[in-house]
């Protein structure tokens, strides 16, 4: 087995956290994924994977490893297609899962171009607030809004996402205007939980430019973006949000930023995909044309480099 091989043999026990799983994915017997693993450890001179008889994770020498080989793989098949999408047409179905508002507001409506021009191409979209685990569902690409955790994902990076905070004029006309941090106590917020904890997410705030954070009282959680401006709307109290999420709201006057001067910070924004040597071309260029869109919408920053 050559070296780009055990490279693409380590990836697949990374992702999928098992021996076996690997070997049954890579059509190889185990013993040959077990081998190829051992030998790499020892060409390397370095411990990459942690192993217990429930699950294979990653040390810290793994963790660095897998950045790497993740990158190179990457190139090396980005070099292996530079001509191959000039003479194929991209064919069969990419899975995809979005944010609501994202999905409904732009990558819909832009969707009938992109099906003109790759018209083999079908696309199965998701929309949801949720945590999406791509190796695990079968999803080929997703849009993250946020700090990006698992290394063993590529990520094309969008930009950076303004938040503000701001609530309904008919709740600052009944409560008050906020003027500082200290009367943030006398008012409700809008909680926002993560699905995968379950836990409300703090009111964050930059100052001096540093991130701090506070815990505050609300009547509601909730876990949509949708869900999340509509309860905004409807005067159930302050939100921390992407601006643009409430933009058309903001102009007509219904909504109002207050604290400007103690906004969360920016959320980066990046179309991920599962490592793949052999990409699909339907899914490669679905990747590149969400990218593009995304960055031409106007909803996020200047986008940082890729990953």
């Amino acid at each position: 087995m050559d070296r780009l091989q055990t490279m693409e043999v380590f990836v697949r026990v990374a992702e999928l956290g098992s021996f076996s799983k690997a070997a049954e994915r890579l059509n190889l017997p185990p013993a040959t994924v077990s081998n190829a693993i051992q030998g790499l450890e020892k060409r390397i001179n370095a411990r990459l994977l942690q192993r217990t008889t429930r699950k294979v994770t990653l040390t810290d020498d793994g963790a660095a490893y897998l950045e790497r080989c993740l990158r190179l793989l990457a190139e090396f098949d980005e070099v292996e297609n530079l001509f191959e999408r000039d003479h194929l047409q991209p064919a069969g179905t990419v899975r995809v899962d979005l944010p609501e508002h994202p999905a409904h507001s732009i990558v819909v409506p832009a969707l009938p171009a992109f099906m003109a021009r790759y018209p083999q191409i079908q696309i199965r979209l998701s929309a949801s607030d949720r945590f999406v685990d791509l190796i695990g569902e079968g999803i080929d690409c997703v849009m993250r809004v946020g700090s990006l955790s698992d290394s063993t994902l590529i990520a094309r990076q969008v930009g950076m996402i303004e938040q503000i905070n701001c609530a309904s004029k008919a709740y600052l006309d009944k409560h008050g205007r906020p003027l500082s941090l200290s009367e943030l106590s006398r008012h409700q917020v809008v909680n926002f939980f993560s699905t995968r904890t379950g836990r409300d997410l703090p009111w964050e705030y930059m100052q001096n430019g540093e991130l701090k954070s506070i815990k505050l009282a609300g009547g509601i959680s909730v876990a949509s973006s949708d869900v999340y401006t509509a309860s905004c709307r409807a005067g159930l109290g302050l939100v921390q949000i992407p601006r643009w999420a409430v933009q058309a709201m903001l102009d007509e006057g219904v909504v109002e930023e207050v604290l400007p001067e103690f906004r969360p910070p920016p959320l980066p924004v990046a179309v991920v995909y599962a490592h793949n040597r052999h990409l699909a071309p339907a899914v490669r260029v679905f990747v590149e044309w969400l990218t593009v869109t995304l960055r031409a919408s106007g909803i996020v920053g200047a986008p940082c480099g890729d990953n």
